[in-house]
């Protein structure tokens, strides 16, 4: 894939992100904020010496919000892409886990709880001495509530889903 020329708001955008964040400039607004402070006294502390630092820091704040937040959407997406193609390639791994951030908030959460309630069995495993992966278990929830989904074929899904491990543990153990 050939990279494209970036856009100069992309550009603008990159330069000013990493030009914020840089040590310099804190300490060019710390003796900006120090010489308007020194100044004060020579403007008898007025309504105007006062706007001007408000004024000023305002301008900078809103536009520095829509820059580094388009800096930060990029770079998110930009993650979230290695991660899906990690995903993408790691043999075992559940394709359906690529693109998550765009699944809406009560999806999200009930994978949430589903991980949650993994760790919660790991580390009580690790307690026990055992150890803590259980991709086996994982794929045996995930076809559990396959089955379950498809219960009106035949049989219930708890004893397919028994079937299947049977049919896994003979496997293994050949």
């Amino acid at each position: 894939m050939a990279a494209k020329k970036p856009s100069f708001f992309h550009q603008f955008a990159n330069h000013t992100a990493h030009a914020a964040g840089h040590p310099m400039t804190f300490t060019a607004a710390v003796l900006v904020i120090l010489g308007w402070a020194v100044m004060g006294p020579f403007f008898h502390y007025s309504d105007t010496w006062q706007l001007v630092i408000n004024t000023g820091t305002t301008i900078v704040t809103f536009l520095m919000v829509f820059l580094i937040q388009n800096t930060q959407n990029r770079e998110s997406k930009a993650a979230q892409l290695k991660l899906d193609e990690i995903i993408r390639s790691l043999e075992g791994a559940h394709n359906r886990f690529l693109n998550l951030e765009e699944l809406d908030e009560t999806e999200l959460d009930a994978i949430h709880q589903r991980y949650c309630a993994m760790a919660e069995r790991a580390r009580a495993a690790v307690e026990r001495g055992e150890g803590d992966t259980e991709v086996l278990e994982f794929l045996e929830e995930n076809i559990e509530h396959a089955l379950a989904a498809k219960k009106g074929a035949g049989g219930s899904a708890r004893k397919k889903a028994q079937a299947e491990r049977n049919r896994r543990s003979g496997k293994n153990a050949a």
